[in-house]
Order: C-alpha cells, then structure tokens, then sequence
C-alpha cells in the first residue's frame, strides 16, 4: 500500500468520516457527519498520484479488471479498520470513493433505531428490506441485526457481498461471507448456489436487477429468513420498485409472492442533530393482512395510510419519526422538515407530540 494513501486513510479514522473521495485536480475531500470538507494539510492531487494510490491497493489482476472495465468495487483494510471502495475513471484520470466500515458492529439500541428491530432477529422465515438514500446507514443496519442474529441464535448466516463491508466473527452462528469476484463470479450463480449451502439466513448486499430480486425472493419464498438493500426513498416506493423491475406480463406473479413472503422494510435517513452528530429517521412497515392485500390488489398508494394509522401495531412513518426526533431536541425543525416526504404530515405529527407547538423552525 502507497504511503499517501495509507495516510489519508488514517486521516479518515481518526476525523471519523463515512467516506473519503480522491479526485485528480482536487484535493482529499473527507465526509464528516454527512458534510464534504477538505483533508487539512494537503494540495490538489495529480493525475499520477491518484493512479499511484489507487493502484497500490489493487493485484496485478484487480489492475487489469479495472482498467479493462473502467470501473470496480473492492474492500481494503488498515490495520483493525476496513474500506469499501468504488475504483473508477474520472475525465480521463483514474478516481476513487472509500467508504470507511467502523471496526466493531454496532448495536441495535447504540445505532438509535427502534425497538422492533430486535424482532426481526427472531424471524425463522421471511424477507426483511432495508432501503434508504445511499450513504444512510443500511448496511450498518443490515449487519447490526445480523450480529445479534449471531450472538443469540445458532443459525447458517451466509451474506453475498459486492464487496464484503463489515467481517462478522461467529459466534453461536457460523457465517458464510461470499465476495463477487472473488468468492463467486455472480450474484445469480451465488443465489442459485446458497439453497445447497444449507442456510437459515441470507443477506443480499444489494438487489441490483430483475435476476438478483426474483432470486431473493425464490431463497425467501423456500423458507429462509432474507435482508437486502435497496436505494429507495419509502415503504411504498419500496413495493413499487420491485414489481416495476419485472415485465408486464409478470407482475401479478410477483405481487403474490412479495406479499407472502414480505416481512418488514425498514426504510431510513441519517439526519443532521444539533450539536453536529447524526440520528436515523426511520420508517417501518410490517406485513400485516392490509398491507399484504394492498400489494395483491396493487394498491400501494394505500401504503403511507396503513403506516400512519398502525403506531400501535409497530409501525412508524417517516414524518412521526423525524417529529420524535425534534420533540426530543435532537433535531432542527427545519431540518427535519428537509428531509421529510410529506412536510405538512410532519406539522402535523409534531402538532399530535406537543398541541403547543407552533410549527415554526427552531
């Protein structure tokens, strides 16, 4: 590994950005609590030293792929701490993102997502969404859920990754991690090998296209507990996405089998706090009969209602939590308003908090 590189990724540690982005003609830009800041101390890269630092990370092999393909996702690491990276050509001049994965899985509760989460842990069968923008913290939901999977229950946890971000050490479990491209050469040839893998519980780094999710959901629909990821903006929008992968004629086919086999999505935002941190927005849908008949008979834009007016069930939509969030002090009124789907459902919810509430930013 380069020295340069193996300082700017210690830079990145030790400010405790999510990512590290190296562009030719710019300088070091590190992203620290969901803003862009430049790395102290450095000058504007050149073309060969983001080829230099890049490179170094790569076998003569991964050059070749990159090179050839003009794009490729690896992980590295640096000691304790590892990286998942997007290689790729930026005007001509070789580019790179680094997303840093902390060392340890966090918990559940230390994450600050909701109580439910720990239910999914005990699922047998089923299949569990986590969706959201990219950069907000799925996988690290994904893998604290896994690791708890892990720490109480005696299960096969196989994981198909692109590439492997957090390393799960077995514990009652024991865990498969397979990589694309080094461990397997596809996500169709993984998903169709798992079933003989013997496994009670499969995670799918990311559900990318047609043959990926029909996959999922045959590995679901077999009797396995199933989490993915996808990068979409609501529950909703979640149902839609899926079934609007497939053709036409298909569609019905596919409504029947993600409402017998959906469990929940957890749908989610990292939002600024003021005092400079990051706190999840988080909305749940679970699969109950309304929900399950509304995706049969396509009527997903009944969704957002069955959340808002299911609280007691477990449910929670995206504005009641950003609401919560606010009541607590945690978060600006205005910025909670940002990032809201439905800014007036916000008031709204905060109006139900706290009748006193006047609805002005704070």
């Amino acid at each position: 590994m380069d020295q340069q590189i193996q300082t700017l990724l210690q830079l990145a540690i030790e400010n405790k950005a999510s990512d590290l982005h190296l562009l030719a003609g710019m300088v070091p830009t590190l992203r620290v609590n969901g803003e862009l800041v430049p790395t102290p101390g450095w000058s504007v890269l050149t073309p060969d030293q983001t080829k230099t630092m890049i490179l170094s990370l790569l076998s003569p092999k991964d050059q070749q792929t990159l090179i050839k393909e003009r794009v490729l996702d690896f992980s590295c690491a640096l000691g304790k701490h590892r990286f998942r990276v997007n290689a790729y050509f930026s005007r001509g001049s070789l580019a790179a993102a680094f997303r840093v994965i902390p060392s340890t899985i966090p918990r559940i509760d230390d994450l600050g997502l909701p109580q439910i989460l720990h239910q999914f842990v005990n699922l047998k069968q089923g299949f569990v969404l986590v969706t959201g923008p990219t950069g907000h913290g799925k996988s690290t939901t994904v893998a604290a859920i896994l690791s708890e999977i892990n720490r109480t229950r005696r299960t096969h946890i196989v994981s198909i990754e692109d590439p492997i971000e957090y390393l799960i050490e077995p514990d009652q479990s024991i865990i498969s991690q397979r990589e694309i491209g080094g461990d397997t050469l596809s996500w169709q040839r993984a998903l169709r090998a798992v079933l003989r893998e013997d496994p009670d519980v499969v995670f799918v780094g990311e559900m990318r296209d047609l043959e990926t999710i029909s996959s999922a959901l045959t590995v679901a629909e077999t009797g396995h507990l199933v989490f993915s990821t996808l990068h979409t903006n609501s529950a909703a929008e979640t149902i839609d996405r899926i079934i609007d992968v497939f053709p036409e004629g298909a569609k019905q086919q596919i409504r029947l089998q993600l409402a017998n086999v959906l469990s929940a999505v957890i749908s989610q935002r990292l939002i600024p706090t003021v005092d400079g941190s990051r706190v999840p927005a988080v909305e749940i849908l679970l699969s109950t009969h309304a929900v399950k008949t509304a995706i049969r008979e396509a009527k997903t834009h009944m969704i957002d209602n069955i959340i808002q007016t299911s609280l007691e069930l477990g449910m929670i939509s995206l504005e009641r939590s950003l609401a919560n969030w606010v009541r607590q002090g945690k978060v600006n009124l205005s910025v909670a308003q940002s990032f809201a789907l439905r800014p007036d459902e916000l008031n709204r919810q905060l109006r139900q908090l706290d009748p006193s509430a006047n609805g002005k930013p704070t």
